[in-house]
């Protein structure tokens, strides 16, 4: 019995099946379709049956489908953004990941397939999508998150993949990230210290992180050091128009803030905006610290001090590490420094109030 619904489609409208039809009729995902007649993924006896027997019955052959195309290489590499278009076009971050990755893979050859997605189910499908149809030889995943649910997701498609941002080792993928990650906030929050700041606020990313976990830990930890808490955290979505609003939040306090970390350079650039809009200037008002290490932090006024994550260095590690995994015999050169706090005009001594 092939599990066919009456109304499932059997070919597509060149009179060829198609692998969707296949899936439809099976009851399964065109993912389950490719692991089925590939032999790959965690499936089921009964369902591996069920998916040839329907495709037996549509006369669909995977000589002629994508997973044909799957075992010929497509020098293609698949990144994966799950963020709205307008924050990541106003956060450099992804340009700078994109031109270490960039670095390493067009002199081999390969090519870069970007895409956006909005949350993890439509990310999910186009990974499905993309091994079904051939599409990639390999994903690098960004922004880790807490019982993150693709390693074993493309573990189980057969797609190789890294996971960027230094996740557990247990993932099942490698990790690719700088080693202690929450030490630029450590030291960040040591220098404005130094400074004589102690009301020192943070505007944070989203909760569901794993990076944002680490580093919110790690400023604690540091204040905590100092016999301190926060002023503030504030947690936002990495945009322009959040950015803002935490920053005209804090300075609206009984008590602001003397000093601010931002989660990243572009918000940091926002917070000084906010600042100045409000008349106060920066550093005599208010310290801002970002973190990136960002080309625009070093040419805008005064120049950003900000945390170096060495972004574009770890792109180009992460390229190497997925091209071992999709089967070049190519060197992975270690990534053994940690995240380091660079000194510039934003900080200065905390104003006395």
């Amino acid at each position: 019995m092939s599990g066919r619904t009456p109304d499932a489609p059997r070919q597509q409208a060149g009179g060829r099946p198609t692998i969707k039809a296949v899936a439809a009729a099976a009851g399964v995902s065109t993912a389950a379709v490719s692991q089925a007649v590939n032999g790959t993924g965690r499936i089921s006896e009964a369902t591996r049956r069920r998916v040839l027997a329907a495709a037996k019955d549509l006369g669909w052959s995977p000589n002629a489908s994508a997973s044909a195309l799957r075992s010929a290489r497509t020098r293609t590499l698949a990144l994966v953004v799950r963020r709205p278009t307008d924050v990541l076009g106003a956060d450099p971050h992804f340009s700078e990941l994109i031109t270490g990755l960039e670095g390493e893979l067009a002199p081999l050859g390969y090519g870069l397939l970007l895409h956006l997605v909005a949350g993890l189910e439509q990310e999910r499908a186009l990974y499905e999508r993309l091994v079904a149809e051939g599409r990639a030889d390999g994903a690098v995943l960004t922004d880790a998150r807490a019982d993150d649910p693709r390693p074993a997701l493309l573990r189980g498609l057969g797609l190789p993949a890294v996971l960027l941002g230094g996740a557990d080792a247990g993932s099942g993928v490698p990790c690719v990230g700088l080693r202690q990650q929450g030490a630029g906030l450590r030291e960040a929050v040591e220098h404005l210290l130094l400074l004589g700041h102690r009301r020192i606020a943070y505007v944070t990313g989203p909760a569901e992180l794993r990076h944002t976990a680490v580093r919110l830990a790690a400023f604690r930890e540091a204040l905590a050091g100092a016999r301190l808490t926060p002023a503030a955290v504030v947690e936002t979505d990495f945009s322009e128009s959040a950015a803002l609003a935490a920053t005209e939040g804090l300075l609206a306090l009984p008590e602001r803030p003397t000093a601010v970390v931002y989660a990243n350079d572009s918000m940091a650039v926002c917070g000084i905006g906010a600042a100045l809009r409000a008349g106060l200037s920066v550093p005599g008002d208010l310290s801002v610290v970002g973190y990136d290490n960002l080309p625009l932090g070093r040419w805008m006024y005064p120049r950003l001090t900000t945390v170096d994550q060495q972004v574009q260095k770890v792109g180009a590690v992460a390229a190497r590490t997925l091209l071992a995994e999709c089967g070049e015999d190519i060197d992975v050169p270690p990534l053994d420094e940690r995240p380091r706090l660079v000194v510039r005009e934003s900080t200065g001594a905390a104003a006395r109030r």
